[in-house]
Order: structure tokens, then sequence, then C-alpha cells
């Protein structure tokens, strides 16, 4: 069974998850159009959000827009290189001010009416201003938002008031310390509409249960029963080991079924030669199989950054913490690089975003910024076989919860980081919870 170590902030309490229950969970929240209403009132507002990361605004005059559902936020790297955020919405009529990214900009104006603000947000041109009357650009300025950083990843909230993000984040970014995520940048950015609500993309990336029933190619070279977790209390880690076989396989599992597995599912990950089915390499005496992995991976990234990972051994070269963020991000923390899972609000309660950040390790905090490429994948197109399973189980589930007979899930204490973001959920909404929990005989 799984450990699990929770661990609450100093002034939080969390409430436990006793091994070996059940944790229901109503069904509705998922398809109800009253439910997705109340996360439009009250979550997305107010929470802090991973809207892009710092190699999207590493410049003066750099913009990005992040959207959940009809929310519009503009992160902007102002001409004193300050960030801010907007709401993205101009005080004239009510446009969207911008639409996708943008580099070089000298000041925000609206395509509408032509109404102008600088980078600080400032009103500085009103066209056929005397038509007006007396206003004040001192009145009129954007919407600010609230801007916060953590290691590469650029958050934002709407809210004026509330925790900081230093407290949102309760834990985690000191649990997260040795991953040293400041030495991360960002090279690609794909994001696809998804046919299911936002919270069943969340959920299958809280947990390692079904591994063994989608990702069955992954048992050869994935621990999924070994992976130790911690909860706060809204938020959730898992300690994954890679480059070993499941315990489901039995004792015995030869070295060429690892190799094989492990390049089928994450072979690019030591270059592109890599990418599709190989020969094992010889195994030095003294060394095994997992030792060969992690100095490809080394090797690897040393030529393609110039980031050397000498000082990790092979266990943690092949380790993985995969933190689940309230309420809507995964974040997949590997020896060289880093992949970022974010599920948005879509335009109807069955439809979500699933935008995903991939960063590399680079020498030093001091790397250069990158410029991301910005990859839109149609709902046909692929995002690498993992997660493609995981995209694909979507619709079934979506349908599924439909079903007039379910009217609430069964889940398994060993779900405890999934259990801990909808207990959180309903404590952003300040509702009276409806999931219970129970050991049943």
């Amino acid at each position: 069974m799984t450990a699990v170590d929770e661990q609450p902030a100093a002034s939080t309490s969390i409430t436990p998850i006793p091994d070996g229950s059940v944790t229901r969970i109503p069904a509705d929240r998922y398809t109800s159009p009253d439910w997705a209403a109340l996360e439009d009132e009250r979550l997305w507002p107010s929470v802090w959000q991973v809207a892009c990361t710092l190699d999207h605004v590493s410049e003066p005059g750099d913009v990005f827009e992040h959207r959940a559902g009809w929310l519009s936020v503009l992160v902007v790297r102002g001409q004193d290189s300050e960030l801010r955020a907007f709401q993205n919405v101009c005080r004239h009529r009510g446009n969207t001010l911008c639409q996708g990214p943008a580099h070089g900009v000298t000041e925000l104006r609206c395509p509408f009416h032509r109404w102008a603000w600088d980078l600080q947000g400032a009103l500085r041109e009103v066209p056929s201003r005397k038509g007006f009357g007396p206003i004040r650009n001192d009145d009129l300025g954007l919407v600010p938002a609230r801007v916060g950083v953590w290691g590469r990843l650029v958050f934002v909230s709407l809210a004026t008031e509330g925790p900081s993000l230093e407290e949102f984040l309760e834990g985690v970014p000191e649990d997260a310390i040795g991953h040293r995520l400041a030495e991360m940048r960002c090279i690609v950015t794909t994001s696809t509409t998804v046919p299911a609500n936002w919270k069943v993309v969340v959920d299958g990336f809280s947990e390692t249960y079904h591994v063994q029933g989608i990702h069955r190619e992954l048992l050869a070279a994935f621990d999924d029963l070994h992976a130790p977790q911690r909860l706060w209390q809204r938020h959730g880690v898992s300690y994954q080991h890679y480059g070993v076989p499941s315990p489901r396989l039995g004792p015995e599992a030869e070295d060429q079924v690892v190799w094989d597995a492990w390049i089928e599912t994450q072979g690019g990950r030591m270059g592109p030669e890599y990418a599709e089915a190989c020969p094992m390499p010889e195994i030095p005496e003294g060394q095994t199989l997992q030792d060969v992995i992690a100095e490809l991976l080394r090797a690897h990234l040393r030529r393609e950054t110039g980031a050397d990972l000498a000082h990790l051994d092979t266990e943690a070269m092949l380790a993985a913490s995969q933190y689940n963020l309230f309420p809507n991000t995964t974040i997949l923390a590997w020896s060289e690089m880093v992949n970022v899972i974010t599920a948005r609000p879509g335009a109807n309660p069955d439809e979500a975003e699933l935008v995903t950040f991939l960063l590399h390790r680079f020498p030093s905090e001091d790397a250069p910024a990158t410029d991301p490429m910005d990859v839109p994948v149609p709902v046909e197109g692929s995002l690498g076989m993992v997660l493609d399973q995981d995209v694909a189980m979507l619709l079934t589930i979506q349908r599924g919860l439909h079903q007039p007979g379910l009217t609430e899930l069964a889940v398994s204490s060993e779900e405890c980081r999934l259990i801990t973001q909808h207990r959180a959920l309903d404590a952003w909404l300040g509702i009276e919870s409806r999931i219970t929990t129970s050991q049943e005989g």
C-alpha cells in the first residue's frame, strides 16, 4: 500500500484519509451546469493559477494571455522590467485587448475604438476625448490582477485579497527545493481541447492506480506500487521511481524487458536515437541497467543544454516528484526536465483545455531565457504515447459520469491526492461538502 505523509501548513489542519477506506464523491460536480457556474463565480476569479513561464515574458514588451473559461488575464513585462498582470478588458466598451502572446509591445491598445494604456496599466489615450466630458485617466486604468512566481512558473490571481502565492502553495516549494526549478527553461507549450470536465483531467494525473489499466507499457519501467505520497491542505505529491519494474510483474523482470519498456515509453529522454526500438547497451561490470540509463540521460542533457548532473546518483536521476497543485495543475519534476500539465475550464462542463509546458534543465539559474515554441494540438493530434492514452479515456469517463445511475464515485485511500483536491474545492467554494469517507467491512 502506498504510504501517506500528511503534512499540514502551520495554521491549517487536514481531515485524515484512513488507510483502507472508501471516499464517496458526488458525480454531479463533473456534469452540472450549476456546479460549473459556482466554480465560475467562486473559484476561477479568486484562486492562484499557473499562467505561463518566465520564458514567455522574459523581455520588456512581452505579453502573454492566460485564459480560464471566460476569464482572461494579461501577464505583462513592463518597460521597467517589472512583471504585472491585468484583466484583459478595455475600460470603454469591454472589448478584449489582446489575444495570445505578443513581443516588443509598447502599449496595450484596444482594436475596437483604439483606447490605449501603457504597460503599467495607466490610461494614456482616448480618441475623440472631448466627447466624453471630464473623464480622468486615473479613474480608468486597467483592472489589475495579482502575479507571483515560483521557480520558472508565473501564477496569476484575479482576487485583490486572499492568501499570497507563498501562503497558497503551502509547503510545496520547500519540498521541491532539491529539484532546483529555477534552472529550468521552457522549450515547448501545447494546448488542445478535450471532451471532458477539467476535474476529470486533473483526477487522471492525481493517482498511479490507473497505470495498470491504460499504461501497461509502463509497468516494466515504473514502480507504481511503491510511490509514497505527501499531502498538504490543498496540494499533494507522489515520489516515483522509474527505470525499475512494477512489483505487479512478479519478482523477476529481465533487464531486456525493462529496457524495451523504457525505450517505448520515454526513450526520447536520452536523445532521438533512443526514441524507437533499439538494442540494449552492454552493461559494464559492476553496474546495473539503471546506471546505464542514468548516464545516457546525463550525456544527452550535456549535449542539449550544457547542464551537468554528475552530482546526482542513479536513484536521483531516475526519480520523479509529481506535484498536484490545487486546483488544476500537475508538475512532474524529473532530474533533467519538468512537465507542467494544466486543465482549464472549457465552454461547458463537458469540455476542457489541456495545456502543457515542457521545461529542460540548463546549467544555472542565470541561463538566458528561451523562446518557447507554441504547438496547438488538434483533438486527433498526438501528445506522446502515455499522454495520448490518458486523453483517450477522457471522453469515455465523461460519458460515464452522465449516466443517471451513477450518483457518486467510490475512491480508495490510495487516491488520496484526488480526495484532497476535491475537499479543497468544496472548501474554496464555501459549500457544505457531501464528500464522505468510511472504512467498510
